[in-house]
């Protein structure tokens, strides 16, 4: 499966969108004071480090129908099966692309710029590498007993995005240097049923695009 990124025009066209549809009554809300500048956030991400190989799990976030958010310490990972807690639809257009999203918590935390984690909706926060290039997609993990996939599906930000976290977060989510970081975050879908709690271990299992190259044709 190779690695996906929006191209320029799918990206500027995504952007737009969402900068066009910014709206103040989606729930929760973020603080527009506290949205950070594009300065404040290149000059952090300049200096941010993440692990290639094996990181941990910082928070678990399932987001309810109602909009609340709730962070169980561990919680059951099910193929098909939304996180216990989370509206993800199994039946939804895009079937188990987006079935579950991971982000880096140490990104997270710079953009979010002191409000809650949680606005994110992001259902595993980490400190995992999760760019393109250390984590291509069809590559696995093991989050606690559970193995993931890494879908080819882009996560990108949304109206949502923008009026929690500002326009200034969103443009560099989407520019082009930048995209290869996958700032947003990626989904994945879960291929092996398990537990997961808050300090298990996030260990890359398989990268497909880097095995391939040396002839390895199957994943553990």
């Amino acid at each position: 499966m190779a690695t996906e990124l929006l191209g320029d025009d799918e990206a500027t066209e995504k952007l737009e969108a969402a900068l066009s549809r910014y709206d103040t009554d989606i729930e929760p809300l973020g603080d527009p004071a506290r949205h950070a500048t594009a300065e404040q956030i290149e000059r952090a991400l300049a200096s941010l480090a993440a692990p290639a190989d094996a990181g941990r799990v910082a928070l678990i976030v399932a987001r309810g129908t109602d909009h609340g958010r709730q962070t169980p310490s561990r919680t059951g990972l099910t193929p098909g099966q939304p996180l216990p807690g989370d509206r993800w639809d199994p039946a939804n257009k895009h079937g188990d692309a987006n079935q579950l999203t991971l982000m880096n918590v140490n990104v997270a935390r710079l953009i979010a710029n002191g409000q809650a984690l949680t606005l994110f909706g992001d259902n595993l926060l980490t400190d995992l590498d999760l760019s393109a290039a250390n984590l291509p997609a069809g590559g696995q993990l093991q989050v606690g007993d559970a193995l993931l996939e890494v879908t080819a599906k882009p996560h990108t930000g949304c109206r949502q995005f923008v009026q929690r976290f500002g326009a200034a977060a969103a443009k560099l989510s989407f520019r082009a240097d930048l995209r290869p970081r996958r700032l947003r975050g990626v989904h994945a879908r879960v291929i092996r049923a398990g537990a997961v709690g808050v300090g298990d271990v996030v260990r890359v299992v398989y990268r497909a695009d880097a095995l391939a190259a040396v002839g390895a044709t199957e994943a553990p």
